[in-house]
């Protein structure tokens, strides 16, 4: 039965189709979200701790087991408060030589800022754009070590890490990154082969995600920091396809890399009491890129599952109170609709 429809009852429902659409998409960006801190399940992959490693690597390995991971350390100084001054602070200067004792049979580079650029220039010139409009110096170190990784492999350490003991265990694990065990993944020590997918996603998807979030802390984590390797973490996984039986798989868009590919390891660092012992790495005092809401978020991380549920009823009660407006306002209208077009026609000829 054909029913009339003004124009303005079709103008007043647009804005609630609209906040339905806007509501659906922060839904779904808001698990995605909650997916980088493991809120909703925990993180892809291997979780490791370096106990586990050294247990392994003691115990004796399989003949066919070989190190995939140069023998390279990776460390970058970009001195962006003093340019030109290329001397480390002491603190660092001693965590560097420690890596350097335990490690005499590695090289040791290190990347300033025009070492870096360079390197870039004559790799990856397609990406400087992105490199040098970066808002913040910090997101430049952070995109640096994913192209270090991708293009020579070894192992990448903050300046603020040294080491404990030889690397040489972490050697046989094709890529890896760190775990605070308290939310998103880390990438103050990350490592791996040369030429692995992982690095390859981290490396090409830098300039899609290069928004600006307003919140300093939000821009440096997301567009290039820890939050974002977390997300291509999990993307890696969800991209890799195992068939049963086989000895690894490829990932999807990326098979010209090949196959064989395995789920990644991520190794346990969490600086809290109780917590598994460090076998491999130090920290000392770190602290280069503090803004004004980095307390803010390391607050939230702690608190994340409290705050998801309270957002989550939020949410509910703005839907709910949404809901309420639409009954309320047809309970208000009943009587004043539209009668169909047949029932009109009815009416008016009975008045003839």
């Amino acid at each position: 039965m054909l029913f009339q429809v003004r124009p303005w009852r079709l103008v007043t429902a647009l804005p609630w189709v609209l906040a339905v659409l806007v509501a659906g998409f922060f839904v779904t960006r808001l698990v995605g979200f909650l997916h980088i801190f493991g809120v909703l399940q925990p993180h892809s992959g291997i979780r490791i701790t370096q106990g586990e490693i050294e247990l392994a690597h003691n115990r004796g390995r399989d003949p066919s087991d070989r190190p995939v991971v140069p023998r390279i350390t990776h460390q970058i100084f970009h001195a962006w408060k003093h340019p030109g001054n290329d001397t480390l602070p002491g603190h660092w200067a001693h965590a560097r030589e420690s890596c350097r004792l335990h490690n005499p049979d590695w090289e040791h580079k290190i990347w300033y800022t025009d070492n870096s650029r360079e390197f870039l220039r004559d790799n990856y010139p397609w990406f400087l754009p992105t490199y040098d409009g970066y808002k913040f110096p910090i997101q430049r170190i952070d995109v640096l070590r994913y192209f270090l990784l991708r293009h020579y492999g070894g192992i990448y350490l903050d300046l603020d890490n040294g080491c404990a003991a030889s690397l040489d265990p972490l050697t046989y694990y094709p890529a890896f990154t760190t775990d605070g065990g308290r939310g998103a993944l880390s990438n103050n020590i990350m490592g791996g082969q040369s030429g692995h997918p992982y690095f390859h996603l981290l490396t090409e998807n830098l300039a899609a995600w290069d928004w600006n979030w307003l919140l300093p802390y939000v821009i440096i984590s997301y567009c290039s920091g820890q939050w974002y390797v977390t997300a291509m973490w999990e993307r890696y996984h969800r991209l890799l396809q195992l068939t049963p039986g086989s000895a690894g798989g490829s990932v999807a868009g990326l098979e010209s890399l090949g196959r064989g590919w395995r789920p990644l390891h991520h190794v346990l660092m969490d600086m809290r009491d109780g917590a598994d012992p460090w076998v491999y790495f130090t920290q000392v005092r770190g602290g280069t890129w503090s803004n004004w809401d980095s307390d803010i978020f390391p607050w939230i991380g702690d608190h994340l599952p409290e705050l998801a549920g309270a957002a989550a009823l939020a949410s509910g009660l703005v839907a709910w109170f949404c809901l309420w407006c639409v009954r309320r306002r047809r309970t208000r209208d009943r009587g004043k609709g539209y009668l169909p077009l047949a029932v009109e026609e009815h009416a008016l000829a009975s008045r003839r």
